[in-house]
């Protein structure tokens, strides 16, 4: 007697995975976080212009969060991202003031490409090093950080301001958006206004996000972050995927200083001085694991916005000094280390099962009436 198929029960979608589970939470700190500064703060927190403010003044920081994300997933780390930005808008500043080039179109392009260029030398000689000659990450950066700092004073001691007008008309443009305005109380319609480093940060989330999940290159980071053994065993090339992810990263470091150079058209040796460390708190905060394998860039990008909110906070309320910057910041990353440690312990162990509505995001799997 043969055995007669079983009718399919029903469709049920298999539970977040942990990079899902941790950028969820970001994401509902950051709403909670925002939303409570509306009810108490009030005053720019009521008006959409306080979010473009947070991502105006916080673009360059997006994009070294996200250069971060990438090499973390990897189980690297990069900490020279902040000197590549210095050395960056320095070199960048000083070019646009002596190119001595009456094509304003020409000069920023050559202007993008040094930036560019900058960055991504760095990511090359660094993958380099950590990848095919197998030095330690940290060292590694370390070494790039103070030779992009030391690069970076040997151009300037001195602060240098952008004079080219071609870069300071582009400087001053804004994307108005009327529908998201307020009006004043002089009765004229003020526009929301997004500047263009902004838009540069988002398509990056958008660009990093996509090579991440859909690339090979991406999912190769991925697999070299879990378990670079059983990597290797796959036939995945680790070295040139470790190097691929540093070159990514040096690359959006140089991008993130042009776009600095866009909000801030000046350079100095202390430009992005210790941004490292928030982009590093930055990625996180939105879910991304140190020991690699575990991120998403969605969840850095509101990693990101959870310091600039603090930051806005802080400085709205009474205790505006510069430490409990400091130490909200420091609360606040190891807050999330713990809670970190708890959810993935948990749910490995079994002990932790998530509502229906917190399976969103997997795959669909077929139950069958057994």
């Amino acid at each position: 007697m043969s055995a007669e198929k079983k009718p399919l029960q029903g469709r049920r979608r298999e539970p977040m995975t942990d990079a899902q589970l941790l950028m969820t939470i970001s994401i509902g700190i950051f709403a909670a976080m925002y939303l409570a500064a509306m009810f108490t703060l009030g005053g720019g927190f009521n008006k959409p212009q306080m979010v473009f403010d947070l991502l105006n003044d916080n673009a360059a920081l997006i994009i070294i969060s996200c250069a971060l994300t990438v090499v973390m997933i990897g189980g690297g780390i990069n900490i020279s991202v902040g000197g590549v930005i210095g050395l960056t808008v320095m070199a960048c500043a000083m070019f646009l003031n002596g190119c001595g080039i009456e094509n304003s179109f020409v000069s920023i392009a050559l202007t993008v490409l040094l930036g560019l260029a900058i960055g991504l030398a760095f990511g090359v000689m660094q993958g380099f090093l950590v990848s095919y000659l197998e030095i330690q990450p940290f060292i590694v950066t370390l070494a790039g950080m103070f030779l992009s700092r030391g690069l970076t004073t040997m151009l300037s001691v001195n602060p240098v301001k952008v004079t080219h007008e071609g870069f300071q008309a582009l400087v001053k443009t804004k994307i108005k958006i009327s529908q998201l305005g307020y009006v004043a109380q002089n009765g004229n319609l003020i526009p929301a206004k997004l500047e263009i480093g902004s838009i540069v940060a988002l398509c990056v989330v958008i660009g990093v996000f996509l090579m991440l999940r859909y690339t090979r290159t991406g999912r190769n980071i991925y697999a070299i972050g879990g378990n670079q053994q059983s990597a290797l065993m796959l036939g995945i090339n680790v070295k040139r995927t470790r190097f691929a992810s540093y070159v990514v990263s040096g690359l959006l470091s140089g991008l993130a200083g042009l776009v600095f150079l866009l909000h801030k058209p000046a350079g100095n040796a202390s430009v992005a001085m210790r941004s490292e460390m928030d982009a590093i708190a930055a990625s996180i905060i939105g879910g991304t694991l140190l020991t690699g394998g575990v991120g998403n860039v969605i969840g850095t990008f509101f990693g990101a916005m959870i310091l600039a909110t603090i930051q806005k906070i802080i400085a709205l309320s009474p205790l505006n000094q510069s430490w409990w910057q400091e130490m909200a910041n420091g609360a606040m990353l190891g807050f999330f280390i713990i809670l970190q440690s708890v959810v993935l312990s948990s749910r490995g162990k079994g002990k932790m099962r998530l509502p229906a509505w917190l399976t969103f995001g997997g795959k669909r799997s077929v139950v069958q009436n057994r």
